[in-house]
């Protein structure tokens, strides 16, 4: 298949994937008929990728619906070529003109989770063609890409007796180890015709969060009891898990000084700033997070991405800066206690409802560096807990005052077991105005809960809507904010 992402006014990253060693041709044109068009030689797609390639299509018109074609070159003879597959995209419009059309995003995370896969009887990864169907600009999949920790059995029992029945590949049947291994999980889910549609049609935004590697991981994870695993070395583990996302992701390189690198600014034209963040890859041990003062071992985003994430909200002209989280803020995550029986903590938030301690330092600072610079209209959408909520953070509920009001939107899982709610930490005042989880722990996608977010600018108002809506695409919770005056 092919897929877009990372969308820029002038230009996309178009991703292809070949089942053997191939050249890339690329066709572009702003018609779907193709009268018109622009023919590009694309890299060559060989097995060191796993087959997969990208172009970084530039010179775009904004505010305009791409069409793209791609078309496999067999290297045997240039005679045998593959059928063309279709694409589409929306580039934004310029940052600096005036907003002529309203902006959609839809968001989740987690798919392919707790054993859940691809059940062709229950119609796929039904979730994907409800949000196709309300034609965003753009797909957020904000996190848990792939479950590489999750084996796939080929059928599982359901608390009603029936069984949920998945597509098996070897590669899915046991935790991921190998490179080959993380990589199918990435195919997997491209095998699901859901999928497909969604990436072939709308642009995305990919980041990661843990089960691209493996549940809750950090510098203090430790396999060594973990049967499931052969692989005890996490590094390692992240180092196949992190290359494999990186060859999959519809995403725009860093180049070599930072070619792991997941954390960028993706403008959406005068109405949205997409600030991408990672949560993962910079933050140091996961642990009781009770520290009072901030050391590596409280790291989060750590200083660079935290600096980086001030300065751009800072600069940035669009009416909205939408932080796009791998993780929410508030609610708690827990992972296990340390050997002196502490509660040890994923997330943020570390149990206590007092002032910021732990990562929450480094949240504090940043929700600090928000109010000091002055900067209005800053909307934090996540998922991660497999629910979906809405969250309202104010310093008129919270011990610690430094911070500016605002929301948190939560939204999933895609395809995976239902979850929640999660008690929620006071320290920033966080009130769940509304959330909807599943009745019991690790509820089928058969059952419904399911969910994602939709989230819609005006382009007349500068109004912001975020809905939150269930596997069926029925509207569940809606919030409207006005825009406020930097």
């Amino acid at each position: 298949g092919v897929q877009s992402g990372d969308v820029l006014a002038n230009s996309a990253i178009v991703w292809a994937r070949a089942s053997r060693d191939a050249r890339m041709w690329l066709e572009w044109s702003t018609t779907a008929s193709f009268a018109q068009s622009t023919k590009l030689r694309g890299p060559d797609l060989l097995s060191s990728s796993d087959g997969t390639g990208r172009v970084d299509l530039q010179g775009l018109p904004a505010g305009q619906d791409i069409f793209d074609r791609v078309m496999l070159e067999d290297f045997a003879s240039t005679n045998v070529r593959s059928p063309a597959v279709q694409g589409h995209f929306r580039t934004p419009l310029a940052a600096t003109g005036a907003a002529t059309r309203p902006f959609r995003l839809v968001w989740s995370g987690d798919t392919a989770g707790q054993g859940f896969g691809i059940n062709e009887a229950f119609g796929g990864m039904r979730i994907y063609e409800q949000m196709r169907k309300v034609n965003p600009d753009v797909f957020l999949h904000s996190g848990d890409t792939i479950y590489a920790d999750s084996p796939i059995p080929a059928e599982i029992k359901l608390r009603d007796g029936s069984m949920w029945k998945n597509i098996v590949t070897p590669e899915v049947s046991k935790v991921a180890e190998t490179l080959n291994e993380f990589r199918g999980r990435h195919r997997y889910n491209l095998m699901d015709a859901n999928v497909r549609a969604l990436g072939s049609e709308v642009a995305q935004i990919w980041q990661w969060d843990d089960h691209e590697v493996t549940n809750n991981y950090s510098d203090s994870k430790d396999l060594t009891s973990n049967a499931a695993y052969t692989e005890k070395n996490i590094q390692l583990l992240a180092a196949r898990g992190q290359r494999a996302f990186m060859e999959y992701a519809p995403m725009r390189n860093f180049g070599a000084a930072e070619h792991q690198r997941v954390y960028r600014v993706l403008p959406q034209g005068p109405l949205a700033d997409i600030f991408v963040l990672d949560m993962c890859s910079y933050r140091g041990p996961n642990t009781h997070n009770l520290q009072t003062a901030e050391s590596a071992e409280t790291a989060f985003l750590g200083r660079p991405q935290l600096q980086w994430l001030i300065e751009g909200l800072k600069q940035s002209k669009a009416t909205w800066k939408l932080i796009a989280a791998d993780m929410p803020i508030g609610l708690f995550v827990p992972d296990g206690k340390d050997a002196e029986g502490r509660p040890v903590w994923e997330a943020a938030a570390n149990g206590e409802h007092g002032t910021p301690k732990g990562r929450e330092l480094e949240m504090a600072r940043l929700l600090k560096g928000i109010k000091d610079a002055g900067i209005k209209n800053v909307v934090w959408l996540t998922a991660d807990v497999h629910y979906t909520a809405a969250h309202h953070y104010s310093p008129e509920r919270a011990p610690v005052q430094d911070f500016e009001p605002f929301w948190e939107f939560v939204s999933g899982p895609l395809n995976a077991g239902g979850f929640g709610p999660n008690d929620a930490d006071k320290t920033f005042g966080l009130d769940v105005v509304y959330s909807k989880a599943a009745p019991h722990q690790n509820s089928a996608p058969s059952e419904g809960y399911q969910f994602f977010g939709q989230l819609d600018i005006d382009h007349r108002s500068k109004a912001l809507t975020v809905v939150l809506k269930d596997l069926d695409g029925k509207s569940l919770y809606t919030q409207t904010l006005e825009p406020q005056r930097a």
